[in-house]
């Protein structure tokens, strides 16, 4: 070769030599990496300025790299912290749902029942004021334990009603028989015979089936909510495995360590990563759905049949018919104790003059919903289906809200990958990263739950290990959603109803032709013949008997009232 040839050519050589060098020290520069690294609070004296060998590293490639060993712990952990947010941000929805709504809910009915027992009170006291007074505990008692059942209370509705009618039974049969003295013990007695002898007659029983439903109604499904909070708030709370972690620092921040920190991980490639991470919340699924159906059959239940203003709306028709059948039956009641339970001792003569009430009157028109008090009670009352109104409108309001919690654990990983901030969407699927350069990610996307995720190619996922905090939410929506199906059935969990209500007689008006009668007069007891010299005696205990009677049976006016709403 001539030596001017050789002249030209070893120059070049020598630059061609120098070229490919000098375009590796640029690819190389981690000056990207450090502002990006810098950005998200880190100190830069952990990042060099050049890539380095990769030896060093645990999760990402090992190969030339602008991370350090320190880099990558701190990265791994923020991938870790991002991840917890990103989870309890995607599930904010669901969880403000069952806060919000079991906060309104819960206040609106502590309210109805508040409004209904002070309405109700007030009107009495104005009206009949010592003598609802002296007796009032026996209704007081009542709304405590509605209250208190409401609340979470051992209380079984069933024989608490029972109680409450004995105790009725036992305080007007005092009343009905003025002439009378009677023991504790011949008291106790009476309220034996209420289920045999029927003195309401068969409102007891009607008022039972629907107080029982509509409260069992209203307790199980503010249970629920409580459930459904619980469980919301403690599965967004998620731990993520070291595997997790691995494959979040791997998706997240390996492109730093790549010189790549613009580049986002291909939306297939986080999908399996967060089916992998977020295995075991997707098998709360199933259960959780099947809660959000029971929830959403026992909130028709509120809006249908089991709401207290549909017990409250006949209760005109209802107390007419107690009213009678007391009236009806008070000889034949009191024939039948006296036989069972033996002859009373007569009162004495002062007690039975003094307890004549002078200016009450004996004749009652029964309540007409039409006309409304005037008094403060009236103002109560309206306060009373105001709140009702905006309890229904708040029952309709968490049953949409309901609707859009479903599938909610199974969608999550779909969710999170939607996120701009995480991923490269779906429209960039090929200048992403996929989990080692920037290109297309090629592995199938796994299938949602835990048995799935056994060839998941980002997550080591242990199969045979569910995790146990999620089984146990698992189980407390499941017992939940019996309550809600026994619920929704009429039936608390110790509650278990065998009488049959009729569909005709119990929702018509109960009345021939539409009419009724407005008012009518009370019938006491006719006491057996006594000495001829308590005569005067006997003829002021019959107008004791009509006068308390009919305050007696007022009272049941309110029973009946406050027990329907």
């Amino acid at each position: 070769m001539p030596s001017w040839i050789r002249a030209v050519i070893l120059p070049l050589s020598g630059l061609l030599l120098t070229l490919p060098a000098a375009a590796d020290v640029k690819a190389r520069s981690c000056s990207e990496v450090r502002q990006a690294y810098g950005a998200k609070g880190f100190s830069l004296a952990d990042i060099p300025y050049q890539e380095i060998a990769g030896e060093h590293l645990r999760i990402c490639p090992q190969e030339y790299t602008c991370c350090t060993t320190e880099m990558e712990d701190k990265l791994s952990q923020q991938s870790k912290l991002e991840f917890e947010n990103l989870v309890e941000e995607t599930s904010h929805f669901v969880r403000t749902t069952f806060v919000s709504r079991h906060k309104k809910f819960d206040e609106f009915f502590r309210e109805l029942l508040e409004n209904a027992e002070k309405s109700l009170n007030d009107m009495f006291v104005r009206t009949y004021g010592m003598l609802y007074m002296q007796n009032s505990e026996v209704f007081q008692d009542l709304f405590t334990e509605l209250k208190r059942y409401y609340t979470g209370g051992n209380v079984n509705l069933e024989e608490m009603l029972n109680d409450f009618w004995a105790r009725l039974l036992e305080r007007m049969f005092q009343l009905i028989n003025p002439q009378y003295h009677f023991s504790e013990d011949y008291l106790e007695c009476v309220s034996k015979y209420t289920d045999q002898l029927k003195p309401f007659g068969d409102v007891p029983r009607k008022l039972k089936i629907q107080v029982t439903r509509a409260f069992i109604a209203a307790r199980t499904f503010v249970q629920g909510l409580t459930v459904g909070r619980e469980v919301a708030n403690r599965v967004s709370k998620v731990s993520p495995t070291p595997g997790c972690i691995r494959a979040l620092m791997k998706m997240l921040y390996c492109p730093y360590c790549r010189g790549l920190p613009t580049v986002r991980p291909c939306n297939n490639y986080c999908l399996n990563v967060m089916k992998g991470c977020l295995a075991n919340q997707a098998d709360l699924d199933t259960e959780w759905n099947l809660f959000i159906d029971a929830m959403l059959l026992v909130a028709e239940r509120l809006e249908g049949p089991f709401n207290i203003e549909s017990v409250m709306d006949p209760i005109d028709v209802k107390i007419s018919e107690a009213i009678m059948n007391m009236q009806e039956n008070s000889m034949q009641v009191s024939a039948k104790v006296f036989q069972g339970c033996g002859q009373p001792k007569p009162a004495p003569a002062l007690r039975s003059a003094r307890s004549a009430p002078e200016n009450f009157n004996t004749r009652f028109r029964p309540y007409n919903p039409e006309e409304r008090p005037t008094t403060a009670a009236g103002t109560s009352l309206d306060r009373l289906r105001t709140v009702w109104r905006t309890m229904q409108h708040s029952v309709t309001d968490i049953k949409e809200k309901l609707k859009l919690s479903k599938k909610v654990w199974s969608t999550l990983p779909y969710t999170i990958c939607k996120d701009e901030r995480v991923t490269a969407g779906t429209s960039n699927d090929e200048e992403c990263w996929n989990g080692h350069s920037k290109a297309r990610y090629l592995p199938e996307i796994m299938n949602d739950g835990l048995t799935n995720q056994i060839n998941n190619p980002e997550v080591e996922v242990d199969i045979t290990r569910p995790d146990t905090f999620i089984r146990q939410q698992i189980m407390a929506l499941r017992v939940m959603t019996n309550k809600l199906k026994n619920a929704y059935n009429g039936n608390d969990v110790n509650f278990q109803d065998t009488s049959d209500e009729s569909s005709g007689s119990g929702s018509g008006s109960g009345c021939m032709d539409d009419v009724c009668p407005t008012e009518f007069e009370f019938v006491t007891t006719e006491a057996p013949a006594v000495d001829p010299d308590r005569r005067e005696e006997e003829s002021s205990a019959s107008k004791l008997s009509s006068s308390l009677i009919s305050w007696s049976l007022v009272c049941v006016v309110l029973a009946l009232q406050r027990l329907n709403r």
